[in-house]
């Protein structure tokens, strides 16, 4: 142990005789963490606006054959559901459920032009008991029995055809955009109708989906277990962010390999550059080495030094490559694979790029150390009196 902080504190003093090779490892290090914490602030933006307005005492309830939010669910059986005494009332009495059929449309993306199917939410218009985060930044709520919609901001920011006035086709019918509003923190684009004209249009005689609000979190399993034991009822009945979690686990997927494959090809980059300048390093230190070993420093004190210095520069890279990608990215918006997401660095994002950093210097200066250890301190000497 004694050996090691003597060699370390050798090697630290010897820095600024080396500042092409520290620089090189700095810059190496700085990218590639830099990239991968850049990348990775996509997943953790998705992540934190997927669940940012996800409440426990919401409830989504489908059919038993339901293909992800696509279902058929009997209007007498979406009658008893809104009897049950778990469920919230609003000011006047009413239960706060809200029946959906779903849809689709198509939208004209701004700057492309490109038309992009998206879903369109037929709801009744209780709606905004049910998402008291929906606040309308322009006109109103649609009236029911019209053909109105009413769309979200990012709607608007994407597409050309959901501003306040516009007209967009819906199965040959024209239908008016008369509000549009701001859903919380979600950054999707998100559009409703009046639920039971949508399903006259679109000839539909069951529900989508019913959505519920509960008197509180703890009234959950009561529920469930009320729908499960009622033989009139085929429906199953789970909480908003188990649905939420599951709807995005594949766009979560995808973004996490992307920015890990990303981040891995940087640091194999950063690793080969701070390998070669540890090499050069050790190149130039063999005499001093070749000294300390004959004066009986040990291999493991050499071996731990060298992986000590490597390690070390490793961590101001580290630290830079996180302050950038939080400079330059952080609430940064980004749109992959058709979905809006605001970018977030966080701390622990962070904290995994220094993780990330000292493990590429620990693999990046192994082989050098393996050298330094492997030293013949005869040739070196030898070298040194020629």
């Amino acid at each position: 142990m004694r050996q090691s902080i003597a060699l370390i504190a050798i090697s630290l003093s010897s820095l600024p005789q080396r500042v092409g090779p520290i620089l090189t490892i700095i810059v190496g290090v700085t990218c590639a963490v830099g990239a991968l914490v850049s990348m990775l602030a996509m997943g953790a933006g998705a992540r934190r606006q997927e669940m940012a307005d996800v409440r426990d005492d919401r409830v989504i309830i489908t059919g038993l054959d339901a293909q992800g939010a696509m279902s058929a669910i009997p209007l007498n059986e979406a009658a008893i559901v809104g009897d049950l005494p778990q469920i919230r009332r609003d000011g006047a009495g009413r239960p706060i459920v809200v029946m959906e059929s779903i849809s689709q449309l198509y939208g004209q993306e701004r700057g492309t032009g490109a038309l992009l199917a998206m879903a369109l939410f037929g709801v009744t218009p209780n709606v905004t008991e049910y998402r008291p985060e929906m606040r309308f930044t322009v006109g109103r709520m649609f009236h029911p029995g019209l053909h109105e919609l009413v769309a979200s901001n990012s709607c608007v920011r994407q597409f050309s055809d959901f501003d306040m006035g516009a007209r967009p086709s819906i199965e040959g019918d024209r239908w008016t955009v008369v509000g549009n509003f701001d859903l919380g923190r979600l950054n999707q684009c998100v559009i409703y109708a009046d639920m039971r004209t949508i399903m006259a249009d679109f000839s539909r005689n069951a529900y989508s989906s019913i959505e519920v609000m509960l008197r509180s979190p703890a009234d959950f399993s009561a529920f469930r277990a009320a729908i499960k034991a009622n033989p009139a009822l085929h429906l199953n009945a789970e909480l908003q962010r188990t649905v939420v979690m599951r709807n995005y686990r594949q766009l979560n997927t995808i973004l996490d390999y992307a920015s890990y494959f990303v981040g891995a090809i940087m640091a194999i980059g950063g690793m080969l550059g701070a390998m070669n300048s540890l090499y050069a390093i050790v190149d130039s230190r063999e005499r001093e080495l070749a000294i300390l070993r004959a004066l009986g420093f040990g291999p493991a004190p050499v071996m731990v030094s060298t992986l000590f210095d490597s390690m070390l520069l490793a961590l101001p890279g580290a630290l830079l490559g996180a302050a950038l990608a939080w400079a330059f990215f952080n609430g940064l918006s980004a749109s992959p694979f058709g979905y809006s997401i605001e970018l977030a660095v966080t701390p622990a994002l962070a904290l995994l790029g220094v993780v990330w950093a000292l493990a590429m210097g620990f693999v990046g200066g192994l082989p050098p150390a393996v050298r330094a250890v492997r030293m013949s301190v005869a040739s070196a000497l030898g070298a040194m009196e020629a």
